[in-house]
């Protein structure tokens, strides 16, 4: 069967929401699933979603929360289909670049990673996602070869994602690397060192430090005018008021990194189990740190695809 030219109604809904808003070049903002399902437990994970997106309307864009619903690459859930979400959980398989073609195929339900959100809104031509943190290069990696297919994604999708840096468990140095040789820019929203999600700040600098949305609209507006394809990281610290103590959060990572090993627990499955283990340790501490960080992001994400409808 060959497929010549590609038709994506056969695989793609859009809400009408979220169709009016791009077809009349109104700012819209991707949000993923894969928060909903795998990483809070239910109903705080259905409360949260809801919180995120009237997070993005109160800043003046259109939210359009991202999944795989029967099949079915959706953007721009409903209530409805949220909770259908939150209620699963685990039940819903969580969904990178490489199991698109699979939960497709056999019309199930996917929550969409950060690589598979990114696809999903370029297909919609949405370009701007909010999403908590970003995958990266993980500890032991040089000998594990565990590397997020995020920084793939980024290396190739044409899509900002603003996030509160790369995920604590992760090596953020070796994630910087990686972003650098792929020509993926990382920019620090008020800030010229990288957060670590918990965190506002860790041992390492971001690309360029930019003080306004308008100024990030700008230079995203410039790299895909020039025909540079790829994204954008936005590195937006966790407010101060909810971010945690460095040292302590660095134990409790370091210590759960060790349980997982004795486990033998990798690959997609390390994530999930690193993040219940430290919001387990923390008594909560990490999963209230989570929401405040992504409603953060939510409103940043809005600010800059307002900006970005202007040009």
């Amino acid at each position: 069967m060959q497929h010549n030219a590609i038709n994506l109604t056969d695989y793609l809904d859009i809400h009408p929401r979220i169709q009016h808003a791009l077809a009349h070049n109104k700012p819209v903002v991707a949000l993923e699933s894969t928060i909903i399902s795998h990483g809070m437990p239910y109903p705080q994970n259905v409360e949260t979603a809801l919180l995120v997106e009237q997070a993005v309307k109160d800043n003046g864009a259109e939210p359009a929360t991202i999944a795989i619903i029967n099949g079915r690459l959706t953007v721009g859930l409903d209530q409805e289909q949220i909770t259908h979400l939150g209620k699963r959980g685990f039940e819903v398989i969580k969904t990178s670049r490489r199991d698109m073609p699979f939960i497709v195929a056999q019309q199930q339900d996917g929550a969409t990673t950060v690589a598979s959100t990114m696809i999903i809104a370029a297909m919609a031509g949405i370009k701007v996602f909010a999403t908590g943190g970003i995958g990266g290069v993980h500890r032991n990696a040089e000998t594990t070869m565990d590397i997020s297919a995020d920084l793939q994604e980024l290396a190739n999708t044409c899509v900002a994602v603003v996030c509160a840096g790369v995920k604590s468990i992760l090596d953020i140095g070796l994630t910087l690397e990686y972003l650098e040789t792929h020509g993926v820019p990382v920019i620090g929203y008020k800030t010229k060192v990288m957060p670590a999600f918990y965190t506002q700040t860790s041992d390492f600098e971001v690309d360029y430090l930019l003080e306004s949305k308008a100024s990030i609209a700008k230079v995203l507006s410039a790299k895909w005018g020039m025909g540079l394809a790829g994204g954008v990281v936005v590195a937006n610290p966790i407010p101060q008021a909810y971010a945690m103590d460095p040292d302590a959060i660095e134990k409790v990572i370091s210590e759960a990194i060790i349980q997982m090993q004795h486990q033998g627990i990798y690959g997609k499955q390390s994530t999930p189990f690193l993040l219940s283990k430290i919001a387990q340790v923390t008594q909560g501490e990490s999963l209230a740190a989570n929401i405040q960080l992504v409603l953060n992001n939510a409103r940043l994400g809005a600010g800059i695809a307002v900006e970005l409808a202007k040009l």
